[in-house]
């Protein structure tokens, strides 16, 4: 049996590759680059002083779990040896596929000449219905792995591309490969996904915030834990934690409120989800998406196209 080496999206997957009894090492990728500021080399002065500012102050992360959680996991790929085989384990959204794209970068970077597996969320021959890699039962997991995908040395260096451009300073460049083809099923999705989150030229606000309000204003939704709950289980390929989605609710707290036993929109809520008004210059910071400010562009939701301002 080939010597493989499991790169896993997360403790959740890692530990279900364990239980499957599936042979070989285990990186387990802990990082949200999808999410602040990052470079296009992982692990430098530059990006470890980026990233660890970034989790300090938005998700209260120590630079020292940040060392050991993630950048000593890191390092292991620069230590490859007695392998045959890499199997990337990455879930279907956008959170995912930065992050693999990532890792794919530094295997690149390494000069890895190995075959590359990919596990990833799909609907499988004899499975009743979608779920993501975390929520499969093992048999189902091991029968995705069974199916692992093939990559090739385009769909690498297209990987590699996508995350050079994403740290680059014009995410036009990303939008130009949406419709790339690639063994990547959903990396397509994820960059598209990816344009959205620039703000609506209409409103001020980006696809998954106008998504928060729009399930405020159709749904019964009765506490802050229930709205939590609807905008993680519904918000598409973004693929955001709770943590992020909490740290978006935290940012919309003026256009929503508890009303009655009932989470409502507000006067502002109503403008900004009927597109009345423009919130850009209130919700504008200084939040990054890889190498661009999230408030430097515009998205058009008619022409899909990217404003640079």
């Amino acid at each position: 049996m080939p010597r493989q080496l499991h790169i896993a999206n997360g403790n959740i997957l890692a530990q279900n590759i364990l239980d499957l009894g599936i042979q070989g090492d285990i990186v387990v990728w802990r990082e949200m680059l999808c999410e602040g500021p990052t470079t296009y080399e992982l692990g430098t002065p530059e990006f470890i002083k980026m990233r660890t500012a970034f989790l300090k102050k938005g998700y209260q992360i120590n630079p020292e779990d940040y060392k050991e959680k993630f950048l000593d996991e890191l390092h292991k790929l620069d230590r490859i040896k007695n392998v045959d085989e890499i199997i990337l384990w990455f879930e279907f959204d956008l959170f995912s596929h930065i992050n693999m794209i990532a890792a794919i970068s530094r295997l690149i970077e390494n000069k890895i000449d190995l075959p590359v597996y990919l596990v990833c969320s799909k609907k499988l021959k004899g499975e009743k219905e979608f779920q993501p890699l975390s929520q499969l039962s093992l048999k189902h997991l091991k029968n995705h792995f069974d199916q692992k995908i093939p990559l090739n040395e385009d769909d690498l260096e297209m990987a590699n591309v996508i995350w050079q451009y994403y740290n680059e300073e014009n995410p036009l460049k990303l939008k130009a490969l949406i419709k790339q083809k690639s063994n990547f099923e959903y990396l397509s999705s994820c960059v598209r996904t990816h344009i959205e989150r620039f703000p609506n030229s209409k409103t001020g606000l980006n696809t998954i915030e106008a998504n928060i309000l729009r399930l405020i204003k159709e749904n019964n939704i009765t506490s802050l834990n229930q709205l939590l709950g609807y905008s993680i289980q519904y918000q598409g390929y973004f693929g955001y934690g709770e943590r992020q989605i909490q740290r978006l609710l935290d940012k919309l707290k003026p256009f929503y409120s508890l009303k009655n036993n009932k989470i409502v929109l507000t006067a502002k809520g109503e403008e900004a989800h009927t597109a009345a008004r423009n919130f850009y210059q209130d919700l504008k910071n200084k939040d990054s998406f890889g190498g661009v400010k999230m408030y430097d562009f515009l998205y058009d939701s008619e022409s899909h196209n990217i404003l640079k301002l």
